[in-house]
């Protein structure tokens, strides 16, 4: 079976992921690929970061005991490994084998936002009133091409954050609301060639675009809860949202082709809240899922599918 169209089609790797049996990722956060087109599986299971050959057999894990719960993840030019854990409020630097290198943020003592959290998911956003500076629950971590880093901090807080490179806080933007600027969900973060900010601001239906101190470019408002999005060397610009789809645009939002659930039954659905998308080197699309948390349905290895471009 096909999916999308045109020079954006693909075929579903069934079974991609190998690896034990007894195993479970539960729910995927992010997803990083390096230049060996080695993916890195940011999980909620016991082994939270697993690394696959681009054919899906495993390599190698490491993590264990060190995550309260994994959201977003990048990887920089030298391999090195970012890693969002909006439970214990840290962003945390990695060398590919898991050695730690830095830490943003202090651990278990979130920024004061306003932010309390219970068992009403909207509830609990709507008790952000400020804007708290780093971090509190933060979801997306990404590299721009000069260097510095950029965090999207959004369950327990509406902001933008942007740090150099060796961990030096320069300033935040944004703030709860539905106005231009402001949040209510910024879920993940990607940086394009010209040091662009892109941030699917999840709960307000819209992918924000704005320049490197935080000023607003651009909103793309045709979206349903986008959840994460990643841009390839020709600025083609992929998306996941919790519509159960993934969408491929053009860097100034023309849409080229799509997939969807298309309303199949839970147990058969193609996706299953997808929450992280990746691209490698040959066009081959990952999309990663919190069938977990959303449905309460562990799919396994198919928690993260690989769609292989098609010649």
């Amino acid at each position: 079976m096909s999916y999308g169209s045109g020079k954006y089609t693909y075929e579903l790797v069934d079974g991609w992921a190998k690896y034990p049996k007894d195993w479970s990722m539960l729910d995927v956060g992010g997803i990083a690929i390096d230049k060996q087109d080695k993916v890195y599986v940011f999980n909620r299971g016991a082994h939270p970061l697993m690394i696959f050959d681009r054919e899906g057999n495993f390599q190698s894990t490491w993590g264990a005991g060190i995550f309260k719960r994994a959201h977003g993840s990048c990887i920089d030019p030298e391999g090195n490994i970012y890693c969002t854990d909006d439970e214990n409020h840290t962003v945390r630097k990695f060398t590919p084998d898991g050695k730690l290198l830095m830490t943003l943020g202090t651990e278990d003592k979130p920024s004061d936002s306003g932010y309390i959290k219970n068992f009403d998911f909207y509830c609990s956003l709507a008790t952000i009133t400020r804007g708290g500076g780093p971090f509190n629950r933060p979801t997306g971590v990404a590299m721009g091409p000069s260097g510095n880093i950029y965090i999207a901090d959004g369950y327990g807080n509406a902001q933008g954050h942007k740090f150099t490179g060796d961990g030096k806080y320069l300033f935040s933007w944004g703030g709860p609301g539905t106005g231009p600027s402001q949040f209510r969900l910024p879920h993940n973060i990607w940086i394009d060639k010209k040091e662009r900010v892109w941030i699917p601001d999840r709960e307000n239906n819209r992918i924000q675009i704005f320049d490197s101190e935080g000023k607003l470019l651009d909103m793309w408002t045709d979206q349903i809860r986008p959840t994460d999005l990643f841009i390839d060397d020709e600025d083609t610009v992929y998306v996941s949202d919790l519509a159960d789809r993934v969408r491929i645009y053009t860097i100034d939002g023309k849409l080229l082709s799509q997939w969807a659930s298309e309303g199949l039954e839970k147990d058969k659905a193609l996706f299953l809240a997808p929450h992280a998308i990746a691209v490698d080197s040959q066009g081959s699309i990952y999309v990663g899922e919190v069938s977990y948390t959303g449905h309460k349905i562990d799919k396994g290895p198919k928690v993260i599918q690989k769609f292989r471009l098609k010649a």
